[in-house]
Parts: structure tokens; C-alpha cells; sequence
């Protein structure tokens, strides 16, 4: 058997909202996705400060399914669909952003506990000029191996299958330990490329170790793999088949430049594109920032 070959990218320290520190693994200087994953933020765990908590005021989206996946706390989710939808621990918020979408993120008690994984999934063709569409998933497949518990968020795995609706070959799960360490043995996809991140505790992907802040790395090709936990420990996968990666500007995922700049006008300028505020964040509305060089790849602190 080949030896499984992974590369290592250290996540970036970042804030969002007004005060919520975060590590961003995606984009990377080096590795702008992993499959259609083009986004992942790490948040948390924290526990905010009386008076303090996650706002995040309006902002817009082109190009993109936003995917949030809650491990404690609460937050209400507003959009310009007209949702109003608390997302709980152990549940998925789901919102495809198609041609245009906007929404605010706020905690439902500031001085409350927060962990979460943000995460963003750039739309096919076919998807990315439809229209918006939000659904909250609260009952999210489960199986426990050996003392790991998996949670299956994205695709399918090991016979069991998300009902999240998404539009490309994907896998996305959740492992974890709880009193005792734990091991399991996964069947891989060998043209999805995969992707790690630990969200607390410690693991071991076949014979690495993966360290919180990074992104653990493995390329196609691999059919099988073993994960090991520790004693209360917490790992995220992602995984898909490879894409060209899209070009990402502050909230926006696109193809050009010139959706990208017609996208940051339609925001601004507050065309029908994106309809009247939503109501009820205390949060103030985000402003997108004008691009500066034709060679985006990278974006802004997104929020």
C-alpha cells in the first residue's frame, strides 16, 4: 500500500463580527479549497464576556451554499428570504446565496459559550446564478465506532447520508471522543481530496499527527484511512472531488473580476439585487470593500 502523503497548512488568526476570534484554514495562500469547500473557519470555543457575543450586521453573498455547523451556543440566523431561524447544538444551517442573498448572525445571549465550524461551498454552474434558498437540518446522521461518534454533515459515509442538499460531490463529518480514546477505520473516496482540522483535544490521521490551527492536507488517490482520538477530542473532515478553485472577494465567490465588481456595486449601491435591510440585528450593515488587483484569489476578512 502507497504511503498516505499529506501536507500541512497553518490556519490564519482572524476576528468576525466585532470581537469573535476565529482560525481560517481556507482560503489558503497554498491551498485555496478542498473540493468544493473553498471556505472553513474554526470558532471557539470562547466564552464571551457579559455584554459580549457573536453580531455580524448584514452582508451579501453571490456564488456560494454558507454552511454552518453548531457545537455550542446559539445563534439566529436572519436573511433576506425572510428566515428567522435559531440554529442549536448538533444542527446545520444551510443558505445558497445563487445569483444573491444577504443575512445577520447573532447570538441568542451574549456571555454565553460559542463553538462552531463556518464553512462555504463554491456553486457549480448550474447552481451559482439560481436563486437563494435556506434550510436548518437538526437531525444530522450519527454512527459511533470503537468510542468515535461520527456525525455525517455533508454527502454520505460509511452507508449513512446527510440530508443537507448540496450541489457537488462532498463529504463532510464530524469525529469525536468523549471519556475515552478512540479509533476508526474509514473508507476513502480516491478522487475526493481531503481535508482535516482538529476543533479541540488530539488525533492522528493514518501515522500523522494534526495539531489545532492547521489544516491537514491528503490528495487523491487514498482508499482507506485510520483516525484515532484521544480522550475528548474533536476533529472535522471535509473532502471532495477537485475543482478549479473560484476567485473569492470579501463575501462574494465568482468566476471573473466582473462579477465580482458588479456584485460589489449591486451591495453598495443597494440595487433590487439585494431588497430591503433585514430586520432585527442590532449589528450595523457591512460595507464591501473596493477590489484592488485584478489578481484576486484570496479575500479580505470575510464574515
Amino acid at each position: 500500500m502507497t504511503a498516505l502523503q499529506f501536507e500541512r497548512y497553518a490556519a490564519r488568526k482572524s476576528i468576525v463580527g466585532t470581537n469573535t476570534r476565529i482560525h481560517r484554514a481556507l482560503p489558503n495562500a497554498r491551498r485555496r479549497s478542498v473540493g468544493a469547500w473553498c471556505f472553513l473557519d474554526h470558532v471557539g470555543p470562547v466564552s464571551f464576556e457579559p455584554g459580549q457575543g457573536l453580531h455580524v450586521g448584514p452582508h451579501p453573498h453571490i456564488g456560494l451554499q454558507t454552511f454552518t455547523w453548531m457545537i455550542e451556543g446559539e445563534i439566529m440566523h436572519r436573511d433576506s428570504l425572510g428566515n428567522e431561524q435559531i440554529i442549536y447544538p448538533g444542527q446545520v444551517n444551510l443558505m445558497t446565496s445563487g445569483n444573491g442573498v444577504f443575512h445577520t448572525e447573532d447570538s441568542i445571549r451574549d456571555g454565553t459559550p460559542m463553538h462552531a465550524a463556518q464553512l462555504w461551498i463554491a456553486l457549480p454552474e448550474s447552481r451559482r446564478h439560481g436563486p437563494a434558498d435556506f434550510a436548518n437540518y437538526a437531525d444530522i446522521p450519527e454512527f459511533t465506532v470503537n468510542g468515535v461518534t461520527v456525525k455525517v454533515l455533508a454527502g454520505e459515509l460509511a452507508g449513512h447520508r446527510s440530508p443537507a442538499e448540496i450541489y457537488s460531490p462532498l463529504i463532510g463529518a464530524d469525529f469525536s471522543s468523549t471519556d475515552d480514546a478512540g479509533a476508526i477505520g474509514i473508507d476513502l473516496q480516491p478522487g475526493f481530496e481531503y481535508g482535516f482540522m482538529l476543533l479541540y483535544g488530539h488525533a492522528e490521521i493514518g501515522n500523522e499527527s494534526v495539531q489545532t490551527g492547521e489544516l491537514l492536507y491528503l490528495a487523491p488517490g487514498a482508499e482507506a484511512l485510520q483516525i484515532r482520538l484521544d480522550a475528548n477530542s474533536r476533529l472535522l473532515m471535509v473532502g471532495g472531488e477537485p475543482i478549479d478553485p473560484p476567485l473569492i472577494w470579501w463575501n462574494f465567490v465568482a468566476k471573473t473580476q466582473d462579477e465580482l465588481m458588479q456584485a460589489i456595486q449591486d451591495w453598495n449601491e443597494r440595487t433590487s439585487r439585494f431588497p430591503p435591510p433585514v430586520p432585527g440585528s442590532t449589528a450595523p450593515e457591512l460595507k464591501a470593500p473596493a477590489i484592488e488587483s485584478i489578481r484576486i484569489k484570496t479575500a479580505p476578512d470575510a464574515s
